[in-house]
């Protein structure tokens, strides 16, 4: 019997793949999740079995990371492919923010509408709130959501402190908050009832996916929480805010397992590349509305590890085996390269673009990461404050930090000392890279001046 190498095999996968029909794509996206708030990512009290499900019937990346430590920039990266530094994107955008995402840029949607997918964002878009910047101007066929984080808006006598969001979570004080849902362009709800958003944003889910599963389709779904404030339905709601957190990741566990059971009623989650993964790591300073990083360092709004290595975990059982564990670094600048990848779409070459494509980690036990050489490098206001090449990661804060992240994953025991040589090549090259990247800078939108 002839022997197919594997290589190839993956690349015949793919191709029987396009011609059975291209997959559908649904990503979604947690806000503030921390790497250990997941059961299948060693979480001790979270039960989380429809996303263990998913891990056990695809991959789980345990060294994947966001695009960015907070909000607005990491998920510009996740749509364009490029790091924050590259489009000029601030770390969080407010209401009626006078900038934007650039209509120019093209995101995951774009290149999907190439292939005439039905494409949908529900959720928080937190890129611009202008009509310009709205994801119906960014290649989305249809928006439902908040376009910024749910505790924007908030009035001036409540605070967001611990102590606060205890008060808030008992109360169910949804209404301090002056926010406004989205329906494409047209506000049609404000004040936002937070005590049904995760249902009802599930409800669109499953509404989209219904209508139009006919033909490959694009849902981009971003859950509100676990960024505070904390809400969850009243048939799951327990007084005491210790409870908030786990009970608020268990209601969007249960989100995705109604999505999964959509798809799988409708004969199309075999041919469905499901991704689930955060935009960046908890928010500790909320002590216990806030996830945690474990075994990682610090989180949210930072550069090491707990601040941008995520949970993350993919399904497509037409392009991905089954119960694997990968190790190899990958990131959210990954996602749009890989989609276009996958279904025959050229990028075009006047604009670079960070992420790498990672098929060959859907299937190749010892396929590598393509930035194993090339780094990972960890943005914070416009400037590489970390990279990572292959185990070793090196923090230009001062002291300068070097740390095997194979041996060390904590980030504890700094080895800048006594190896000076691999810190200067790492800075050289990071220095090269991001050079290069700000000769190549693309223009954010900004709100012409009346």
């Amino acid at each position: 019997m002839r022997v197919i190498p594997l290589c190839l095999a993956v690349l015949i996968s793919f191709a029987v793949t396009a011609q059975a029909g291209m997959p559908n794509v649904v990503i979604i996206f947690a806000d503030d999740q921390g790497y250990q708030d997941l059961g299948c990512f060693g979480s001790p009290h979270i039960k989380t079995p429809n996303i263990d499900g998913l891990a056990k019937q695809g991959i789980r990346f345990t060294d994947f990371y966001s695009g960015y430590c907070v909000c607005s920039a990491s998920r510009a990266s996740l749509l364009t492919g490029s790091y924050q530094a590259r489009i000029g994107m601030p770390p969080v955008l407010g209401p009626r923010s006078k900038v934007g995402l650039h209509p120019d840029e093209i995101t995951i949607a774009d290149v999907l509408k190439q292939k005439d997918y039905a494409t949908c964002m529900i959720g928080k878009w937190h890129i611009g709130d202008k009509p310009q910047t709205l994801p119906t101007a960014q290649g989305f066929d249809s928006y439902f959501g908040l376009p910024y984080s749910n505790d924007m808006a908030r009035q001036k006598d409540w605070g967001n402190d611990a102590d606060s969001l205890d008060k808030i979570w008992r109360l169910k004080k949804f209404d301090i908050y002056d926010n406004e849902i989205y329906r494409n362009e047209k506000i049609v709800e404000k004040p936002v009832n937070q005590v049904t958003l995760t249902d009802r944003y599930t409800d669109e889910a499953v509404k989209f996916i219904n209508a139009n599963h006919a033909k490959p389709f694009y849902l981009h779904f971003c859950h509100a929480m676990p960024h505070v404030p904390l809400f969850v339905g009243d048939d799951r709601y327990d007084p005491d805010p210790k409870e908030a957190y786990r009970l608020t990741i268990e209601h969007i566990d249960h989100s995705v397992g109604r999505i999964m059971k959509t798809l799988e009623d409708l004969g199309v989650a075999d041919n469905t590349l499901l991704i689930y993964t955060s935009d960046n790591g908890p928010w500790l300073s909320k002590k216990h509305h806030g996830g945690s990083a474990l075994p990682l360092r610090a989180g949210k709004a930072t550069t090491y590890e707990g601040g941008m290595r995520v949970p993350c975990v993919m399904r497509w059982p037409a392009g991905i085996v089954e119960n694997k564990t990968c190790h190899e670094v990958a990131a959210t600048i990954d996602i749009l390269p890989t989609i276009a990848k996958i279904v025959g779409v050229e990028l075009p070459a006047d604009r670079p673009i960070d992420g790498r494509e990672i098929t060959g980690l859907f299937q190749n036990v010892d396929a590598k990461s393509p930035h194993a050489i090339e780094g990972y490098y960890y943005y914070r206001k416009m400037q590489v404050e970390a990279v990572r090449i292959g185990h070793y990661k090196l923090h230009f804060k001062k002291p300068v930090q070097l740390y095997d992240l194979s041996k060390d994953v904590s980030e504890e025991h700094n080895l800048a000392e006594t190896l000076p040589q691999l810190v200067t090549s790492m800075t050289r090259q990071a220095d090269s890279y991001h050079q290069k990247l700000i000769s190549e800078k693309r223009p954010i939108w900004r709100e012409p001046i009346k």
